[in-house]
C-alpha cells in the first residue's frame, strides 16, 4: 500500500536501476540545496483557524483564464523516458484527466505535438535557449502551432550542475553502458525489457523534423551549452515569437523579480531546479516571501523544488504563491505504474491538500494566507 510520495519513491528505488534512480533523485555536488528544500518546508508551520465552515472545500484556482482543479501541476522533467518509455505522454495524459497543468521540457523524449494532443488540461512549453537560437525559434513555432498555452523560459542553467552521482555511474548520452551499468540494468529485467522495446531515448524536439537528426543541437543540450548572452532584454525577442503568457523559471533573487516586472513577464516560477544546479542556493520556500513582497500580486508566482506533500503546497500558498509544481514525485509515480501511477500521486496530493485545508479552516486556497505564522523579528 502506497500512502504518500515517499512510498512511491521507495518503490521507484526498488524498480529502477541505480543510475536511473540517482539521475531522478540526486542533486548537485554535496546535495545540500536538495536537502535544504525539504528541510525548510518541513520546519515551516501553519496556524489553524477554528470554527470555520469547511463543509465545502474548493481547491480549484484560475490561471490565465483556465481553471485548475488544484493549485499545483507537473513540472518539466527532462529525459523522463529513462524512467518509463513514453513518460511525457503518460504524465501529460494523467495531468489532463486530473484537470491539472503540465509543463513539457525542451529535453523531452516525445514530440511536443504528441504530448499536447494527449493533454486535455492546461499545457505549457518549457524552453532552454541554446547557443544556436534557431532551435529555440523552431520549438517556439511548433509549440504555438500545437496549442501550448504558455511559455516557461528556464534561466538557471547557463551551465550544467555538477551532478557527481551521474558522473560516477558514467551515465551520459549517447548511452554506451560499460560492465557496471550493464549489471545495474540486468538486475531490473522489467525496466530493461521496456527500454529494449522502446529503444534509446532521443531529444526528439531538437530535431528539425520528426525522425531527422540534429546531432549538434542534441550535443548542445547534453553539454548544457546554453546561450550565456541571454539577458532580460531578450524577453522582447520571446514576445515577438510568442503571443501567450511568458513565465520565467529559476528566479531566486528579489532584484530578478523586479526585472521580470520591468520587462513585462506574465509570471514567475521560484525554483532552484530541485537542487540540481547550484548547491549553495537557498531553498525556494525561504526566498518566496521576499519575491512576493516585490511582486505584490501584480503577476502570478509559482514555486517548485522539494515539494512532496499537499501540505507543502498549502505552505507555499500561505506565503502568497499562486501554485506549486511537482517533478520528482511525478517521476516516482511513473516508475511505479506508468500513467496510473502518476494519476495516483496527483490524487494523493489533492487529498492531502484538501485535508490540510480542512484542518486549517481554509475553505479555498485564498484563505490559507490567514494561517501563516508571523516570523519573529
Amino acid at each position: 500500500m502506497r500512502l504518500n510520495v515517499q512510498d512511491f519513491q521507495l518503490a521507484a528505488r526498488r524498480r529502477l536501476p541505480g543510475f536511473v534512480y540517482d539521475y531522478v533523485a540526486g542533486g548537485a555536488e554535496d546535495e545540500l540545496c536538495l536537502a535544504r528544500n525539504q528541510a525548510d518546508l518541513q520546519t515551516m508551520t501553519l496556524s489553524p483557524r477554528s470554527l470555520r465552515d469547511t463543509s465545502a472545500i474548493s481547491t480549484s484556482i484560475e490561471v490565465f483564464g483556465r481553471r485548475w482543479s488544484a493549485p499545483f501541476g507537473v513540472a518539466p522533467v527532462g529525459l523522463i523516458d529513462v524512467v518509463r518509455p513514453g513518460g511525457d505522454v503518460l504524465a501529460a495524459r494523467a495531468a489532463g484527466k486530473a484537470g491539472l497543468p503540465y509543463i513539457l521540457s525542451t529535453a523531452s523524449n516525445s514530440a511536443l505535438e504528441h504530448v499536447r494532443e494527449a493533454c486535455d488540461g492546461p499545457c505549457w512549453m518549457q524552453l532552454y535557449v541554446m547557443q544556436d537560437r534557431g532551435m529555440a525559434n523552431s520549438i517556439l513555432d511548433r509549440a504555438r502551432q500545437a496549442g501550448f498555452e504558455a511559455l516557461v523560459l528556464t534561466v538557471d542553467v547557463p551551465v550544467g550542475g555538477y551532478r557527481e552521482k551521474d558522473i560516477r555511474h558514467g551515465f551520459k548520452l549517447p548511452f554506451r553502458p560499460g560492465p557496471r551499468l550493464l549489471l545495474d540494468m540486468a538486475l531490473q529485467p522489467r525496466w530493461l525489457w521496456r527500454q529494449a522495446l522502446a529503444g534509446q531515448p532521443q531529444f526528439v524536439n531538437l530535431m528539425p523534423t520528426e525522425g531527422a537528426s540534429s546531432a549538434q543541437a542534441q550535443a548542445a543540450l547534453l553539454a548544457r551549452s546554453m546561450d550565456r548572452s541571454l539577458v532580460w532584454n531578450d524577453v522582447a525577442w520571446l514576445r515577438s515569437k510568442w503571443d501567450g503568457p511568458v513565465l520565467v523559471k529559476g528566479v531566486l533573487h528579489p532584484e530578478d523579480a523586479r526585472q521580470a516586472l520591468r520587462h513585462g513577464v506574465d509570471g514567475l516560477i521560484v525554483s532552484n531546479h530541485g537542487g540540481r544546479q547550484l548547491d549553495c542556493a537557498p531553498s525556494t520556500i525561504s526566498v518566496l516571501p521576499q519575491i512576493m513582497a516585490i511582486v505584490n500580486s501584480q503577476i502570478p508566482v509559482f514555486i517548485d523544488s522539494g515539494f512532496r506533500r499537499g501540505s507543502d503546497v498549502a505552505k507555499a500558498l500561505a506565503c502568497g504563491a499562486t501554485g506549486a509544481f511537482f517533478g520528482r514525485a511525478i517521476a516516482y509515480g511513473l516508475a511505479q505504474n506508468g500513467e496510473q501511477g502518476v494519476a495516483t500521486v496527483l490524487s494523493l496530493l489533492t487529498q492531502e491538500l484538501e485535508r490540510t485545508m480542512t484542518l486549517l479552516g481554509a475553505g479555498c486556497p485564498a484563505d490559507l494566507a490567514e494561517c501563516l505564522v508571523p516570523t519573529a523579528e
